[in-house]
């Protein structure tokens, strides 16, 4: 993996963070399924636009099968990790979704038959010490907003592992501008009719802001998949650590979170486990 590859994908991720704070944010004001589906309209927005610009090759059969089965996939692991951030701290939940390389490698010997060897089972065992260190202050009362938002950012990580895996096949022969319209504008299309039902009038303030995270979004996805095309997911996994940095900052000045100690040392533990699957 070169320099040129691990900055695109810390710039990616980066900016996929400071898209979570900004519809964080928004949750705050209006319903979530209506913020969900706003942030990934407008994405599909920017998204068809860069398609535009980009004019690249319409996609193959296989490549079409495989973006479309990623939409359902994207839907609930937006879904899931969006309800996580809406109810726990930006940094808590970005960490619990740290155990995702964890679960990459196990789905990879599950669903792949790849070898599961000590590693694996080493970094499972950090990852799952990480997550009970973290969530144990919430699971005993100390702190409110617990069950659900912890549940969901679990059940993120564990869809977003299975997006790494379809997102590194269809990465290697598809045009990263194809796969963030698809990624955008399918969900969007999910989404419409739930964020229907709750409707509230949105200003144009608000519609400039969600258009900033759409942006933010179709951005970070663009050089985050340009990334996994040139390098294995397992070695761009622990770049994606770089996101907790931004989610204590960004967490910090804009909504006052001050994230509890157990929330680092958990994260060191869930980073540990995830390294050594990377190192194999």
């Amino acid at each position: 993996m070169t320099w040129s590859t691990a900055l695109r994908a810390a710039l990616g991720i980066a900016l996929l963070t400071g898209m979570d704070a900004v519809l964080k944010g928004q949750m705050q004001k209006h319903p979530f399924a209506l913020a969900l589906f706003m942030r990934f309209a407008m994405g599909g927005l920017c998204a068809l636009v860069v398609l535009a610009i980009a004019r690249p090759a319409w996609p193959t059969r296989d490549s079409l099968i495989g973006n479309l089965a990623r939409i359902p996939l994207v839907v609930l692991t937006a879904g899931s990790f969006f309800y996580s951030i809406s109810v726990l701290p930006l940094a808590e939940a970005l960490t619990l979704s740290f155990l995702a390389p964890v679960f990459v490698a196990l789905l990879g010997g599950l669903l792949l038959r790849e070898k599961i060897d000590k590693r694996v089972l080493q970094a499972l065992g950090f990852g799952l010490a990480g997550m009970l260190v973290m969530v144990w202050p919430r699971l005993q009362g100390h702190v409110s907003g617990a069950g659900l938002g912890v549940a969901a950012a679990l059940f993120s990580a564990v869809s977003y592992a299975f997006n790494l895996v379809l997102l590194r096949r269809i990465a290697m022969r598809e045009h990263p501008t194809v796969i963030v319209a698809f990624q955008n504008i399918g969900p969007a299309l999910c989404l419409a009719v739930p964020a229907m039902s709750v409707l509230v009038p949105i200003s144009m303030a608000d519609l400039a802001i969600y258009l900033g995270a759409g942006a933010l979004g179709v951005a970070g996805h663009l050089t985050l998949t340009s990334a996994y095309a040139r390098a294995a997911a397992s070695k761009l996994a622990a770049i994606e650590y770089t996101a907790l940095i931004w989610a204590s900052l960004l967490g910090f000045h804009l909504f006052g979170e001050v994230p509890l100690y157990t929330t680092y040392v958990g994260a060191l533990l869930i980073i540990a486990g995830a390294v050594a699957v990377s190192r194999r």
